[in-house]
């Protein structure tokens, strides 16, 4: 038995117990892991014992620029909002996801569009630029957990699913930006939308307005995450609950009757953000009683529970202009990811900005986007060799691009 106490850094004594081998000591690390032990002069909101370190070759910040400045306009760096700022600081335009492809858009004189996102982002930008350029994704492994969760073959068995129910030819596929071209594709093809965390409440009216001809009382298949569709629709166009259900593509027939499909206006996607879909509604509590006053602020992506439970709910964009535009003195719990809220913090030194958890947490995929990854991008760009080319097939972009058009077109 193995019992550890510590007191450093000015925190109180805390004693834990485990059953480990002779001569087997757990490192701190581990033992915040396993949730045994807890550091309070970490746990100030913003900071925690994960905290990303510096990038280890000090010269990889000039080479960055080098490199980039050798490039000049060839090359044009987008940086998503949950990036490290390690990276951020070399992107020529940050913002969320759909504002970066049209970004990418909008400058056709750029050969190369380094994405510093996940690969859906970058399959976005590649539908939305021209041919000739290319789009690069620092590291391929930076996916997205949401997106994964719904793929071109599940869904294909779910249509089936609604057309056996009778329900197909009255269903409008709204997709949320955070999916893979290929669902894109479905749902363009199906004369359905895309939407962003901004506009899915306007997507999901134009679906239910009789697009296409169909019926007024048309259902939507909401892709892929369920939390913000099930929020727009409740929150924002006054449905019930019971008018929800969701659709697992793991279960027989999505887990739902004939009857319950034929019943529902939503019918969910069974998926998730991993960052967002941590809070709970505790956590909107605890930081209630251990911060007076504070404004909890939280993504529509995080839970129901969550939302109803805190004072705003939008999107990233949404977030980052409420606590800039705060008077000095506010406080914020803030339910988004971690990279952001620090950036925050840091920005509005006279605000109070914290994160909505006390155990944290960054976006895991997100940070697959380091410095090394960047600088090993931009040298071989620099050195005429196209690297982690994205690039989506002509049939499916097409398809996709009718969906992103539809959103743009949004009233």
């Amino acid at each position: 038995m193995y019992r550890e106490e510590r007191g450093e850094r000015g925190a109180d004594q805390v004693s834990v117990d485990l059953d480990l081998p002779d001569g087997v000591q757990p490192t701190a690390v581990a033992l915040l892991l396993l949730g045994r032990h807890a550091d309070p002069s970490a746990e100030r909101g913003v900071d925690c014992p994960g905290t990303l370190p510096p990038a280890s070759d000090p010269d990889l910040v000039e080479r960055a620029r080098a490199a980039k400045r050798a490039l000049g306009t060839r090359v044009f760096v987008l940086g998503h909002h949950y990036q490290r700022d390690e990276v951020i600081q070399f992107a020529d335009v940050t913002g969320d996801s759909f504002r970066l492809a049209q970004q990418a858009a909008a400058h056709p004189e750029a050969d190369y569009v380094v994405f510093c996102g996940v690969h859906f982002m970058a399959e976005s930008a590649d539908i939305l630029t021209e041919t000739r350029q290319r789009v690069v994704l620092p590291d391929l492994a930076a996916g997205c957990s949401m997106a994964d969760m719904a793929s071109f073959d599940q869904v294909e068995e779910c249509w089936e699913v609604l057309a056996e129910a009778g329900v197909a030819d009255v269903t409008v596929p709204v997709t949320y930006m955070n999916s893979s071209a290929d669902i894109k594709g479905f749902t363009g093809r199906h004369g359905g939308t895309v939407c962003t965390s901004s506009n899915a409440q306007r997507a999901l009216e134009w679906a239910f307005g009789d697009p296409a001809g169909r019926r007024s009382s048309s259902k939507v298949l909401f892709l892929p995450d369920q939390h913000l569709g099930r929020n727009t629709a409740v929150l924002g166009l006054g449905m019930s609950p019971a008018d929800c259900v969701r659709y697992d593509p793991h279960q027989p027939n999505g887990g739902l009757t004939p009857a319950q499909l034929q019943a529902a206006r939503m019918v969910l996607w069974h998926g998730h953000c991993s960052v967002h879909g941590r809070f709970r509604k505790e956590c909107v509590a605890e930081v209630r009683e251990r911060i007076p006053h504070v404004t909890v602020l939280v993504h529509p992506e995080c839970r129901y529970e969550v939302v109803t439970s805190a004072d705003l709910v939008g999107s990233t964009e949404y977030i980052i202009k409420t606590v800039e535009e705060a008077p000095a003195g506010a406080k914020f719990a803030v339910g988004t990811e971690l990279n952001l809220v620090q950036r925050l913090a840091r920005r509005h030194p006279d605000k109070t900005v914290v994160f909505l958890d006390r155990t944290v947490c960054f976006c895991s995929t997100m940070n697959r986007i380091d410095l090394p990854h960047l600088v090993w991008a931009l040298e071989s760009l620099a050195a005429g060799q196209v690297v982690n080319s994205i690039t989506v097939d002509p049939t499916t972009a097409r398809y996709a691009r009718a969906a992103l058009d539809q959103m743009l077109a949004l009233p």
